[in-house]
């Protein structure tokens, strides 16, 4: 997109009455938790304008909800998952939950700026949809045109995420950014080769190392959920430079790949850089006996899964058929799965970025279990999908039917 594309493209207003919010101060204190984060409500106060600041906040979050009416009729966002806070010049900004951050993902929005105001009586704010900046190459668009490999998939995939949400053309721009994103995926695995070991530790940050290491030093070994983000190959191999200390201690399950050559060559260079390989088939002892050593397994989770090893699982919201072991395995060892992922910056350089683990969810019903905790790992891949959405991996087809043999 070009700059003046990414000037807002939606704008809300909306208006409070100061003396709703003085009544729910008083009547019913407990329950501004229910509407407000515990920071918003520090830093109203507990002076005479605490409930104008209130109020000017609840306006805020109301707007931020208009700006994706279906979503919100549908609850899937509430004012909960939009908070405001203040920067050091005390503008306002807002912040938004995993939850609202996915939804403004799939409108390709990038960002909400707010602007808040009050009369004695009355708190008002405007929220304003600024869009997300997608970036496409010569080589991207000519690729797109004239080798347009498996774009029929791409713009399926592209249209199922993004479809009702935003126009073909910034369909196109996306696909279009995503050839871009394979081009440049394939030079650096070209370069990356013949750069020394100084040079790839450079072009290589890496975010939550500290959860990390907390994790291995707990000695319940770990399951790390990741996909087909980035370079991931080149951020990985790079990346455990800045922790060696866990060289040798983390494995990639892998599936064999074809060629046999390719698939050679990219488990001999993660052997040499410190990693551990698993096969994906027939390995269920492997991983246990691994996690139980206090190591971790690098589990791509993105790709598709056939019965009996799948389950259908909400993806995107369309059902798409997920490995159930990482919640099997989860459970049963106790071992905590920490989403990861990898991107490429604008400038070339790549982020490798580790989150904290994901909190399980216990149900009596182990079937539900496994459901429940799939689904929460898939929707930490929406999350890391949406921040990049260009560099995921869309030539997969990851909505398969389940009963299908190809």
């Amino acid at each position: 997109m070009t700059p003046a594309e990414s000037l807002p493209d939606g704008c809300a207003v909306d208006t409070v009455d100061i003396v709703r919010i003085e009544r729910l101060i008083q009547a019913m204190p407990d329950d501004l938790l229910k509407l407000f984060s515990a920071q918003e409500i520090a830093d109203a106060g507990t002076g005479p304008g605490q409930a104008a600041s209130l109020a000017a906040r609840f306006a805020a979050k109301e707007a931020c909800l208009k700006l994706f009416p279906r979503e919100t009729a549908l609850n899937t966002i509430v004012a909960m998952d939009f908070s405001v806070r203040r920067d050091e010049y005390g503008a306002p900004h807002m912040e938004v939950s995993p939850a609202a951050e996915i939804v403004m993902g799939r409108h390709l929005v990038g960002e909400i700026k707010i602007s808040l105001t009050h009369t004695a009586t009355a708190a008002s704010a405007v929220a304003l949809r600024v869009p997300k900046t997608i970036l496409t190459s010569l080589g991207g668009r000519f690729l797109y045109k004239f080798l347009p490999y498996r774009r029929a998939v791409i713009l399926e995939n592209l249209n199922r995420v993004f479809g009702a949400n935003v126009s073909q053309e910034q369909i196109k721009t996306l696909a279009q950014a995503h050839y871009s994103h394979l081009l440049s995926l394939l030079r650096e695995l070209i370069v990356f080769r013949f750069l020394s070991a100084a040079r790839k530790k450079s072009i290589v940050r890496v975010e939550g190392v500290p959860a990390m290491i907390e994790a291995f030093e707990a000695g319940r070994g770990i399951l790390i959920l990741t996909g087909h983000f980035g370079n991931f190959e080149v951020s990985t191999v790079a990346g455990i430079e800045h922790f060696p200390q866990v060289k040798g201690r983390i494995h990639f399950l892998r599936r064999p790949i074809k060629p046999k050559w390719l698939s050679d060559m990219l488990t001999r260079r993660f052997n040499q850089a410190g990693f551990g390989v698993v096969g994906r088939r027939g390995s269920l002892e492997e991983i246990v006996s691994t996690i139980e050593k206090g190591d971790a397994i690098v589990f791509p989770f993105d790709q598709f899964a056939r019965k009996p090893e799948g389950i259908p699982v909400e993806f995107f919201g369309h059902a798409a058929g997920t490995y159930k072991s990482m919640a099997v395995i989860a459970l049963a060892t106790g071992a905590p799965v920490m989403p990861a992922a990898s991107w490429r910056e604008p400038d070339g350089t790549h982020v490798l970025k580790f989150w904290p683990a994901i909190p399980p969810v216990l149900d009596d019903e182990v079937g539900v279990e496994i459901l429940r905790n799939t689904r929460a790992y898939n929707a930490a891949l929406e999350l890391a999908i949406v921040r990049h959405p260009e560099q995921w991996w869309w030539v997969h087809r990851r909505w398969k039917d389940m009963k299908r043999k190809k």
